[in-house]
This record gives structure tokens, C-alpha cells and sequence, in this order.
């Protein structure tokens, strides 16, 4: 059953999802904004399973299928702490009629709805994620090694499997690209990348080398000394704001901005 869902707003949008009865959808803590009286709200820390966001049943597994369960669980509560995501998510069903929840994201920006039919998943950056139908499975992805440490903000990822609609949010306005139609690879600044298609390979390179213009680039160019990199064919998101960005301009006008003209690898990191 395909979610109803249509996204309001300019500059800070929100989804308004329509339920049928019985149809369930999930949120992140936290990006749930309001809900007509029909529709319950349920909190718990497992994810879905994957049956319709219902609890699996212990019953044929006796003791064993409830440990097994509790396991998983904790499982998925580790890597979510670990990613430093919400520890819970908030399960709205229709009761008794049609029902309609409203959702948003973190910061002033864009929406989008994505529609995974079960072939590819979609990866995101942390905190991009709003709210899912239940038939959408949330997970945590780890990037490898040289990579996670080379990029920062691309080491650990939402991914998404299954079948339906899942929202995300992110900063500014989006931009829809396809590397393939850019000779099969595009370089980004870290922060820019919201959400991509299982077949896009993720990257992180430096800018240059450890010469005058590589360093001249790092320090004064804003971007520190990696960038992103995009390839294969399949669509990606792009933002057009960074948090990183955003948390330094609002320092600046409070006043607090002691980086001077350097920019880029000292500057301020939000937290």
C-alpha cells in the first residue's frame, strides 16, 4: 500500500502523511510534529522488521526467540548510539479511519520522498532521515576505513531497504545529480551529500598535494583538505547548506567567530 504523504513549505518544510486504517509509519524521536486523534503513537527502541512494524511474536520460539529478539534489539540500539542517531523511534498507526500525521526535519531545508521497490537501497547522512513506512527497514552502514577517517562526515550512514516510502530532510535547497551524466564521477564537499543509490561508490580524496596550492586550498578554500567523490551511475542529492556552515555563520553573528580569515582546516566545528 503506497504511503499518501505530500510536502509542504518553502524554507523549513514539513510531510503530511495520510494513513489508512490500520497503515503504520515510523519517525526518528524527535521530527514528529502533530497527529489527528485517531492515530496512535507508540514508542520502542527496535526498529521494523519488516511485517508491517509489528513486534514479532515469541510465542513459537519460546525463551530462545525472546533472547534472540532482546539481542537483536540491543543490537540495533549500539549502532544507532554508536552513529549517534535517536535511540528510539516513534511508530504511528490509524485506527478506526483514515488518519494524518505531520513531520519535519533539524534544520531549515528541503524534504524528499523516496520510493525503494526492493531492488536498491538508499544511503543518507546522518540525521537525514524523518519517517518511513514500516515495510521500509532502517539500518546503520559503516564506510571503510580510509575512507571514514579521511571524510568525517561520510564514515558512518543511514541505509534503507525494502519496500516503500521513506522521507528525508536536509539543509537549503536540493540538487539532483546522476555522476553518469558527468563523465561517470563527481567531487563535492563532504558536508553537501544528503542521500545516494546502492550502486554509487562513495569516496574521499584530498585536495591536491602537500604543496603551496594543496595547502593554500585547505586553509583558505573552506574545505579542509578532503572532498567527497561520487561515482558510477545512479541518482544523488545534493544540499546546498553544510551544517558546518551554517553553526559557523550563526557563531559569527553572535560574535564568537575567532577563526579570522582562515577558514577551512581550522575552522570551527560545530559541537
Amino acid at each position: 500500500m503506497t504511503l499518501q504523504q505530500e510536502i509542504v513549505g518553502n524554507a523549513m518544510q514539513m510531510a503530511v502523511v495520510n494513513l489508512h486504517p490500520g497503515q503504520t509509519v515510523y519517525c526518528e524521536a524527535g521530527k514528529f510534529l502533530f497527529k489527528t486523534t485517531n492515530v496512535t503513537m507508540e514508542t520502542r527502541l527496535s526498529g521494523p522488521s519488516g511485517n508491517g512494524g509489528q513486534q514479532q511474536s515469541g510465542g513459537g520460539g519460546g525463551m530462545g526467540g525472546m533472547l534472540r529478539q532482546a539481542m537483536g534489539t540491543a543490537m540495533q540500539v549500539g549502532q544507532r548510539m554508536l552513529a549517534g542517531e535517536s535511540l528510539a523511534f516513534q511508530y504511528f498507526t490509524a485506527q478506526g479511519g483514515e488518519g494524518t500525521v505531520g513531520f519535519a526535519g533539524v534544520l531549515p531545508g528541503e524534504m524528499r520522498a523516496l520510493e525503494l521497490n526492493g531492488t536498491r537501497a538508499w544511503f543518507a547522512e546522518k540525521d537525514a532521515f524523518v519517517a518511513a513506512e514500516s515495510t521500509v527497514e532502517f539500518g546503520i552502514a559503516f564506510q571503510g576505513g580510509r575512507t571514514g577517517m579521511s571524510g568525517g562526515e561520510g564514515f558512518i550512514l543511514e541505509k534503507f531497504t525494502g519496500h516503500g516510502t521513506v522521507i528525508i530532510a536536509g539543509a537549503g535547497n536540493f540538487i539532483d545529480l546522476n555522476p553518469a551524466d558527468f563523465g561517470g564521477r563527481i567531487e563535492v564537499d563532504t558536508g553537501c551529500v544528503v542521500a545516494f543509490e546502492e550502486g554509487i561508490q562513495y569516496g574521499v580524496q584530498r585536495i591536491g598535494g602537500l604543496n603551496r596550492q594543496g595547502l593554500m586550498n585547505a586553509v583558505f578554500g573552506g574545505e579542509g583538505l578532503s572532498l567527497a567523490t561520487l561515482e558510477g551511475n545512479g541518482r544523488v542529492i545534493l544540499q546546498s547548506l553544510t551544517i558546518e556552515s551554517l553553526a559557523n555563520a550563526l557563531k559569527k553573528a553572535q560574535g564568537g567567530d575567532k577563526q579570522g580569515p582562515t577558514g577551512g582546516l581550522f575552522s570551527t566545528h560545530a559541537g
